[in-house]
């Protein structure tokens, strides 16, 4: 039962088997929870995340173990992290969820530093805590944007 949790959770309910772009699958599935989420007080989004993110570091070293090898590919509960951080007091518009997706793909292909250095800590912190920097510099840049154009 413990491993299914883990696989489902690491997964986020298994978009992570997708066959093309296992991370941008679950950033797809991460936009669907932002606008519940948004839904609720800031409060309510600030504890979810904190929950879901020790959650996903728990599942994700998991994975490590059920798939055997270092940040599997199907893992994509980290992407849910890093979107819930980079929509972190954002409107819910269309334009500004698609902005949030694009850089936040940007920023976790690209991991600027700290994102890479943090990649290689150990186990599920390691999957987890990049993403979640590249959902800093993805939400820094979206509020900027946002204050700039409206």
């Amino acid at each position: 039962m413990k491993r299914w949790i883990a696989q489902a959770i690491a997964t986020f309910f298994y978009l992570g088997y997708s066959p093309l772009a296992p991370g941008t699958a679950g950033t797809l599935g991460a936009i669907a929870l932002f606008y519940l989420l948004s839904h609720f007080s800031t409060l309510v989004y600030i504890l979810f995340f904190l929950v879901f993110t020790i959650i996903s570091i728990w599942a994700s070293a998991e994975a490590e173990c059920i798939f055997g090898k270092t940040d599997p590919g199907q893992v994509v509960a980290d992407e849910v992290c890093g979107y819930l951080v980079t929509m972190f007091l954002i409107p819910p518009s269309l334009r500004n969820i698609v902005m949030g997706f694009l850089l936040f793909r940007f920023f976790d292909i690209i991991k600027p530093p700290p994102a890479g250095r943090a990649e290689r800590l150990s186990s599920g912190f390691g999957v987890v805590i990049d993403d979640v920097i590249a959902g800093v510099y993805s939400n820094v840049i979206l509020q900027v944007l946002i204050r700039l154009f409206g």
